[in-house]
């Protein structure tokens, strides 16, 4: 009866292993409010407010075990994730948003948490791009609260949207 007992857990105990996917998740945001007082410098650095809510988002993610911090080039983007990058002890990496969530960028952030920074016009479709589906819109010029959570189990992936004030 025993080593039945442990051929059943044995068993069972591998199979649960083998059906274990794993969880990739992926938090992407648009950079914080930007300086906008010369309407021709296409890379402003944050205002007062963005600097403010670089740290906010920072708050937001110290207890979310970060494993990347993703950016495009901009200024700010860049100042959006440098809090929580240093935060975690990570470098931020830069994307291409010409070539968001190809099959090299999946395959190196599997089963991570990642986050990625972007634009009104990027994030919404980096996370399409995630989902294989058209599901969000472009985000208004001014929404820079909304988080972007997308999860990815196996063939299985979820989206919702959060918004940080």
């Amino acid at each position: 009866m025993k080593k039945y007992t442990l051929l059943l857990l044995f068993v069972f105990t591998a199979l649960l292993s083998c059906t274990t996917e794993e969880t990739t998740t992926y938090y992407l945001i648009r950079h914080a409010e930007k300086v906008r007082t010369d309407a021709t410098n296409r890379n402003p650095d944050l205002n007062e407010a963005g600097k403010k809510r670089a740290i906010n988002w920072a708050r937001y993610f110290k207890n979310i075990a970060l494993e990347a911090v993703y950016s495009t080039k901009y200024n700010r983007t860049i100042q959006t994730a440098t809090p929580t990058a240093n935060q975690m002890n990570l470098s931020i990496q830069h994307y291409d948003p010409k070539k968001m969530y190809t099959e090299d960028f999946a395959a190196a952030t599997k089963g991570k948490k990642i986050l990625i920074v972007g634009h009104s016009n990027t994030t919404p479709v980096f996370a399409n791009k995630i989902l294989g589906e058209a599901k969000y819109k472009n985000m208004d010029d001014h929404d820079n609260a909304s988080l972007y959570i997308v999860t990815v189990v196996g063939a299985k992936k979820t989206s919702r949207i959060e918004i940080l004030e």
